[in-house]
């Protein structure tokens, strides 16, 4: 960034002072929240994360410095004020593929095209946008997902949010944009599937196993050093017990001549 561009000092002083102002809004809805979804704390929250996000930025723009605070991501949901009682659901599902297998894709929308004596004399199955509908009409999606890889396919992420309604649209109310109008603090529930959650789970198994290999190895010396003590005591009673019988033997004929 030019220097030009760069915020002044006085900017980044307001945008500190903005980030006190909002923790002590934050506080005072805290204080006096009704109950765990009380939208007073979450509005003073959202207001705090956002102080402190222009702030961490201009600070970083200006004396290339940084906070400790860790800003939560947009994957966090607000709080759900629909109905308690939902009398209509909507269920949203969006699942990512890679073509990893293009001929095999083809493949499969050959056989499906082979197979229906109604098909048009036109081939569709001849390219990955024809095969991809030839096979997306004929299979449910949730068959697709459980035989990706016969169709050539690679899973990605995929998430499924079941939000509420208070009533059941109706026929064809929302199909020229279905996906427009999700509102967040509907949804009762979401899942989430992704390869990250996986690296994340397999950095705390290799964590783990770092500390046990530490551990063992302590083990190992500790048992090491164990054997090697009791090794030098053996020595060291041995040692001594042959010097004292070596001493008992030669004063046994001086003690002998003396008796005599």
């Amino acid at each position: 960034m030019s220097d030009a561009a760069q915020p002044t000092a006085a900017e980044v002083r307001a945008a500190a002072e903005a980030v006190k102002t909002a923790l002590d809004r934050h506080l005072a809805a805290v204080e006096r929240r009704s109950g765990e979804e009380d939208p007073a704390v979450y509005d003073a929250f959202n207001e705090l994360a956002a102080a402190a996000e222009a702030y961490d930025e201009l600070l970083y723009d200006r004396y290339d410095e940084v906070t400790p605070f860790e800003i939560p991501g947009e994957d966090t949901l607000p709080p759900y004020t629909g109905p308690e009682e939902p009398s209509a659901l909507s269920v949203l599902i969006r699942r990512d593929y890679a073509v990893a297998e293009p001929q095999r894709l083809m493949a499969q929308a050959r056989r499906v095209e082979a197979a229906d004596e109604e098909a048009p004399d036109v081939e569709t199955s001849g390219t990955v946008h024809g095969a991809l509908g030839l096979l997306f009409g004929e299979f449910e999606p949730d068959e697709i997902a459980s035989r990706h890889k016969e169709f050539g396919l690679e899973e990605g992420d995929s998430t499924l949010w079941v939000t509420a309604a208070d009533e059941s649209a109706d026929p064809g109310e929302w199909l020229q944009a279905p996906f427009e109008e999700v509102d967040p603090e509907r949804v009762v529930c979401r899942f989430d599937v992704s390869t990250v959650f996986d690296e994340e789970f397999d950095d705390d198994i290799e964590d783990e196993e770092d500390i046990e290999d530490i551990e063992d190895r302590d083990d190992e010396d500790g048992d090491a050093d164990l054997t090697e003590l009791g090794g030098d005591l053996d020595t060291d009673l041995d040692t001594d017990l042959d010097t004292d019988l070596d001493e008992d033997e030669d004063d046994e004929p001086a003690r002998l001549e003396a008796d005599r």
